[in-house]
């Protein structure tokens, strides 16, 4: 069986509208007191939104120190640079396993009223762990 989920971004974009949840505001919940299914999935899309921010500032900082190993290496020839690319090769890849297996998670309600939140949540821990990785690699340098 093939499942098919057009892209968790894209969805909470859709019943979210673009960065509502991004800025506290007066009708935005407690997340330490939600207990409301519509609270707690505002939460868990909060919660992604703090993690994605995160991620995209540790790439950049990961995008320049491949950028300047790669600098670094090219003296050696064109066959030592490649950390860019390898960069941007894996981040490809771990969106599209971030986006499949949030997706599969959301399964576990499925058309219910929890399954944004499970969808969310997933995407919030998975980016935080992304988030160490980009953080963790080329570090040493």
């Amino acid at each position: 069986m093939r499942l098919a989920y057009p892209g968790a971004t894209l969805a909470f974009s859709l019943v979210f509208g673009a960065g509502s949840a991004s800025s506290a505001g007066p009708d935005d919940p407690d997340c330490s007191k939600a207990v409301t299914q519509s609270d707690m999935t505002a939460c868990s899309q909060q919660d992604y939104e703090t993690a994605d921010v995160a991620l995209n500032a540790a790439y950049r900082k990961t995008l320049a120190r491949a950028q300047a190993m790669d600098k670094d290496l090219a003296d050696l020839g064109d066959h030592m640079v490649g950390a860019v690319e390898a960069l941007k090769t894996a981040q490809r890849a771990w969106i599209a396993y971030r986006d499949g297996q949030c997706a599969l998670a959301g399964f576990e309600a499925r058309g219910g009223s929890m399954e944004p939140m499970l969808v969310a949540g997933c995407l919030a821990e998975l980016t935080t762990k992304r988030t160490d990785e980009l953080n963790a690699a080329l570090a040493d340098r």
